[in-house]
């Protein structure tokens, strides 16, 4: 798949963060992982992310995330494009870019360096090294220590063609417009706000065509859904899922720091798929928000089972 094909496919659906599944003694658990990309593969979803963020990339070492990786891959078959997590310093993003590439990925999704904050000159070199290091497509994740420009953007797009996205974790409204009103349709844009089904259908009016969804971990046909109400701008059907399922989620999500991945992880307990638990520094969900969230994909399971 050239990184001009991968863009298309990409923009064009929803696209699904797995989560890293862990063992009793946090190792890679790779056959309940294989289990669970079979899956959500059988979905119809534009793309499945590796060691993304709710996959727990920061907390995966360089050698685990190629074995993801490959393990995503061969359970995909072909049948939806799997993109690796990539990040860290420039030296181990671009190794890490190239062996994610040998176990079969099909694009990149590159992290802020781990820590540093840098200048607009600083970002462009760490992103083009790992552009020039693969032949993958690349999309930049814009959030934390790593907030380019739409004319560093726009630099980057121009000397590489490989970079076909652009993930917006940052809430600026003003520079979204600005970095779609500069580029257009050179990239594909997606939204990677926690909980991005909240932001999606502002974001869908600034060329954002598509996000990143954890819910469909667990929740995969809710999430669908959703989405196909969004991109009809379904105004209602948002409005219903946002107060009887996402609002209510976020604020279980927000009793504890770092809940984004925790909570997708007790949903997947809720649903008997266990992918057990997060790695330190995370903390899981304590048994009362465990329950709190299990009534809620309850109702909104029921909802949807009354609908279909």
């Amino acid at each position: 798949m050239s990184p001009q094909d991968l863009a298309a496919r990409i923009g064009g659906g929803l696209l699904s963060f797995p989560v890293t599944h862990f063992d009793a003694d946090l190792k890679f658990d790779e056959a309940a992982y294989r289990d669970h990309l079979g899956w959500l593969s059988d979905y119809d979803v534009a793309g499945l992310f590796a060691a993304g963020g709710t996959g727990e990339f920061f907390s995966l070492t360089p050698a685990e995330v190629p074995v993801i990786v490959k393990a995503a891959v061969e359970e995909a078959a072909g049948k939806v494009p799997v993109l690796s997590g990539c990040g860290y310093g420039t030296a181990i993003a671009v190794e890490m870019a190239q062996n994610v590439e040998k176990a079969g990925a099909n694009g990149l999704l590159l992290l802020p360096p781990y820590l540093v904050n840098s200048t607009q000159e600083g970002l462009a070199a760490h992103i083009e090294a790992v552009c020039k290091a693969t032949s993958l497509g690349v999309i930049v994740y814009n959030r934390d220590n790593a907030i380019v420009t739409e004319d560093t953007l726009a630099g980057l797009a121009e000397r590489n063609p490989n970079l076909i996205g652009y993930k917006d974790g940052v809430g600026d409204v003003e520079l979204m417009m600005r970095i779609y009103a500069k580029l257009g349709d050179r990239l594909t844009y997606i939204g990677g706000l926690p909980t991005a089904e909240t932001f999606a259908p502002a974001y869908l009016e600034m060329g954002v065509t598509t996000y990143s969804s954890a819910i469909f971990n667990f929740m995969p046909e809710w999430a669908l859904a959703f989405y196909k109400s969004v991109r009809a701008r379904d105004k209602a059907a948002i409005l219903a899922g946002l107060t009887d399922f996402v609002l209510p989620y976020i604020a279980i999500r927000n009793r504890g720091t770092g809940y984004a991945v925790s909570i997708v992880k007790a949903g997947m307990n809720v649903i008997g798929r266990p992918a057990g638990p997060v790695r330190s520094p995370l903390t899981d969900l304590s048994e009362e928000e465990q329950a709190m969230l299990a009534a809620l994909v309850e109702k909104a399971q029921a909802s949807l089972r009354e609908t279909a």
